[in-house]
């Protein structure tokens, strides 16, 4: 099932099932309890992220290529980082780039992200995927000066901007991707493409990191693990390629569609 959030004509938010011929019904009940189809099919007004996470987590250099193209060896275990939820953006909303706390050199980072359905601790990767409500597209909008330059060793400031976290448009629930490990992953700029890849360049897999990330704390419905990025990276093209007012980000998931995102400057 591909489940939607989204404002109905009435203004009130509401689940749906995006259907085979892109019709939308809309779904009774909660995203992680029992959902039951209403019969009721509409026409969407705006879509929303398709769900509020309780915590964002990020994963670092988890694409051998990715790794490869900035010069640094493949970790030993996850890199792992945290984005504030005030980060989340709709999909169709805009990426704004920072001009009160200013940044020249945004970047962006298609991602496979995973939805976790259930609460959960010390899982083995055996277990860690039965933990899985869905997946999702994900952009890991980074600041890459406030990154690598002025952030005092941690990601969070870089990560954490408002609009830095495109997320949906629907969750597509795990029963639809039987393999996360097998998934073609791409994304363009302006209509150019900027990464093709395959979620099978991952170092650890899904199934790897929700057990890394279960180690010793809980994991709660609602989670979403953001399992990095292929490479093809603004930073590390040449000339670098940093996100600008204008552009257009559109990232595609085999089977879980497109998430696209326009640009602009932050207001003052």
């Amino acid at each position: 099932m591909k489940i939607l959030r989204y404002q109905d004509r009435e203004g009130a938010i509401q689940l749906g099932e995006l259907r085979a011929d892109d019709s939308v019904e809309r779904l009774e009940g909660a995203l992680f309890g029992p959902l039951q189809p209403s019969g009721i099919v509409e026409s969407p007004t705006r879509l929303l992220c398709p769900l509020d996470p309780p915590t964002i987590y990020g994963i670092g250099l988890n694409y051998r290529r990715h790794a490869a193209e900035g010069g640094r060896p493949p970790p030993e275990r996850p890199m792992i980082f945290i984005k504030a939820n005030s980060s989340l953006q709709h999909p169709g909303a805009p990426i704004q780039l920072p001009r009160h706390l200013a940044s020249e050199r945004v970047d962006y980072e298609g991602e496979l992200a995973v939805v976790i359905g259930r609460r959960c601790k010390n899982l083995s990767p055996a277990e860690a995927l039965d933990a899985v409500f869905g997946y999702t597209i994900a952009n890991d909008v980074s600041a890459r000066d406030w990154q690598f330059e002025w952030g005092g060793g941690q990601f969070c400031q870089a990560k954490s901007f408002d609009t830095f976290c495109p997320l949906g448009p629907a969750v597509v629930t795990r029963d639809e991707i039987p393999d996360p490990g097998n998934l073609r992953i791409r994304t363009t700029v302006g209509g150019n493409t900027m990464q093709d890849s395959s979620t099978s360049d991952m170092i650890f897999s899904v199934a790897e990191l929700i057990s890394f990330l279960s180690g010793s704390k809980t994991l709660l419905p609602g989670t979403v693990i953001l399992t990095g990025t292929p490479h093809g990276v603004g930073f590390a093209q040449k000339p670098p390629r940093f996100l600008k007012p204008g552009d257009q980000v559109e990232i595609e998931i085999e089977g879980l569609g497109r998430l696209a995102n326009p640009v602009e400057a932050e207001p003052l």
